[in-house]
């Protein structure tokens, strides 16, 4: 008897069909190149909708799924796939891959690229398109999909020849994870699809590489890694910035040993939420608009910023000019372009975070006396402790109505190893500040703030780990954006529980409204025509549960703990709750709006831990 691993298995089962489309056919297609590389990469899922324009892609890809070598989840909308996908990528940092047809379909897409392509998410979005001989010719649902994407894509394809599809698709591959990851648009005329290969040959990334050299190759001198510890030991209240390059490069580890050893403390963006163990004395939390009054005290008063894979964006800085305005600055990152792009730096290290940190640690170990804290750097370690007591993040108690924030951190305590999605507004900042995760269990949109993106990141989420809890916590404002795709989760029976942060406002919009407009509140207050979410969720055959006091939270937590399949919890918040800390725009960090003291709220989730432990 011949013994396989499950990978051998599955090269068989690819030989075969090709063998055996051979057979049919007698030569190969433009779609059957197309899924063939797909498969050869590693590709599991597919996001999408179909359409006239792809659905010769659709046919080949029918005869695949019959023999389970790839699985396409069907989408409500091409917004939906999109966002899907790239959740997908972000939770197992693969690439994500998408399917939309032309005209629509494709324009349907563009958020989605534009979001990916902000957060570096590695991704190939795959559109059809209107036959070759049309090109041009303004024919039903044609759009230049290529044209509108190139300001938002990393690279991008239109395929003229079905000879092509192969190196295309394995060069998309490497180009989208390699470097800094992003996007890749492909747009495949319909008839490309159904084009003969007369010589079909399967070319793979490692085969790119010798064809064409593609290398993505850095150099830092010698005397670079050594000036850097050189001015970690000098500085006396060093700061450790960290973004989603961390994540990016899985350097997690590096990242925590590399803190440890210099005992500086590590401040995160929205994107590097889940880099360094939040839990740590050494991490300050998110810096920013939103982020910790200690984490914008910090960098204020930091006379070192080590920058690592992250770009020193708005929401970070503040008034830019002011942004560590005392510190030199070391900037650590993979991407050529950011280097100087907003803040000037001092010391510069273009490449990958996880090696630099490796570098940076054996250059420590074999060319340095081992660290000593210093009584300064205690000294700054015990006035970051002290801001921390002083200004802590509070959790309101109020009598009568729910806190939205009481609402997150609770769901945070009842559910620490989850994997969280979020939408974009004022329960997006308040997940980031209390809810505490690890790598990649922490998915939101940043650098586009694309508000819809929760429900469809939570279905790739689930798809990537379908045994792991996945939460989606979102606004009643965002949710109705995307909340078509309800229709996703009942259809493959995912057991997402999606937590709505009812106020009836858009929360964000309105509190710039009463905090810079003089409370004209103009458009942003959702109750009129707001739907009822529990009867729309049980229209989907969903479980919905409506949630309006402290003892019906917990009560609902406990219930469905163990609940296999998918749930609605709309949840009812005060309506005027405001997310502080703020830093209005251009002011400085340090000039933050509600960082008051209330000593008498900090302790508010302690009375709960008995439930909690109990829950657990």
């Amino acid at each position: 008897m011949e013994y396989r691993t499950k990978k051998q298995t599955k090269k068989r089962r690819i030989f075969n069909h090709l063998t055996s489309k051979t057979k049919i056919k007698n030569n190969i297609n433009g779609a059957f190149a197309l899924i063939d590389t797909l498969v050869r990469n590693g590709t599991r899922y597919i996001f999408g909708y179909p359409g006239g324009a792809i659905l010769p892609i659709y046919d080949e890809l029918y005869f695949w799924e019959k023999q389970k070598l790839i699985k396409h989840i069907l989408t409500r909308h091409e917004q939906g796939a999109i966002h899907a996908a790239d959740a997908f990528a972000r939770a197992t940092g693969q690439v994500g891959v998408c399917f939309a047809t032309s005209g629509p379909g494709a324009t349907n897409l563009i958020t989605g690229i534009a979001n990916a392509q902000l957060d570096s998410i590695p991704m190939l979005v795959i559109t059809g398109q209107v036959g070759r001989t049309f090109l041009g010719t303004d024919a039903f649902q044609e759009t230049d999909v290529f044209g509108i994407t190139l300001p938002i894509v990393k690279h991008s394809y239109k395929v003229t020849d079905p000879n092509d599809i192969s190196l295309i698709i394995s060069e998309a591959f490497y180009i989208a994870q390699n470097g800094r990851p992003g996007p890749i648009l492909i747009d495949i005329p319909k008839d490309v699809g159904v084009e003969i290969i007369p010589d079909y040959i399967n070319i793979q990334q490692k085969e790119i590489l010798k064809l064409h050299g593609y290398r993505f190759q850095y150099y830092a001198s010698k005397d670079t890694f050594l000036n850097i510890l050189t001015l970690i030991n000098m500085a006396e209240r060093p700061l450790l910035y960290v973004g989603g390059g961390v994540i990016t490069s899985n350097a997690y580890a590096e990242l925590e040993e590399f803190a440890e050893i210099f005992s500086i403390p590590v401040a995160t963006t929205l994107m590097g939420k889940g880099a360094f163990n939040e839990k740590n004395n050494l991490s300050v939390g998110m810096l920013g608009m939103h982020g910790t009054a200690y984490a914008n005290f910090a960098v204020s008063e930091c006379d070192l910023l080590i920058a690592v894979g992250a770009r020193f964006d708005d929401r970070v800085t503040g008034k830019l000019d002011a942004f560590a305005c005392l510190a030199k600055v070391i900037h650590i990152d993979i991407d050529p372009a950011e280097i100087g792009k907003n803040k000037l730096v001092d010391i510069s290290i273009i490449g990958d975070v996880k090696k630099v940190f490796q570098e940076l640690l054996n250059k420590y170990r074999k060319e340095t006396t081992p660290y000593i804290i210093s009584s300064k750097r205690k000294a700054w370690l015990n006035c970051i402790a002290e801001w921390r007591r002083t200004y802590p993040l509070i959790v309101p108690k109020l009598p009568e109505k729910l806190s939205p924030q009481y609402v997150i951190s609770t769901i945070g305590h009842y559910y620490p190893h989850a994997i969280f999605t979020t939408d974009v507004g004022q329960h997006q900042m308040w997940s980031a500040q209390f809810i505490k995760c690890g790598p990649r269990r922490w998915i939101s949109s940043a650098g586009l703030g694309t508000m819809g993106y929760g429900l469809p990141a939570a279905i790739g989420a689930q798809f990537a780990f379908p045994n792991q809890p996945i939460i989606c916590i979102s606004g009643d404002s965002s949710i109705q954006m995307c909340i078509q795709e309800l229709g996703t989760i009942a259809q493959y029976k995912l057991p997402i529980r999606l937590v709505i942060i009812n106020n009836h406002w858009q929360g964000m919009v309105r509190q710039w409204q009463e905090s810079f407009y003089d409370n004209r509140y103009s458009h942003s207050n959702m109750a009129q025509g707001q739907p009822n979410f529990v009867a729309l969720a049980n229209s989907y055959g969903i479980k919905g549960v409506n949630i309006e006091t402290e003892k019906e939270l917990k009560s609902a937590l406990i219930e469905y703990k163990d609940y296999q399949q998918p749930i609605v919890f709309d949840i009812l918040v005060v309506e005027n709750e405001n997310c502080y800390p703020m830093v209005s725009p251009g002011k400085t960090n340090a000039a933050m709006s509600g960082i008051k003291y209330q000593k008498e709220e900090i302790e508010l989730l302690e009375r709960h831990t008995d439930d909690i432990e109990a829950f657990l």
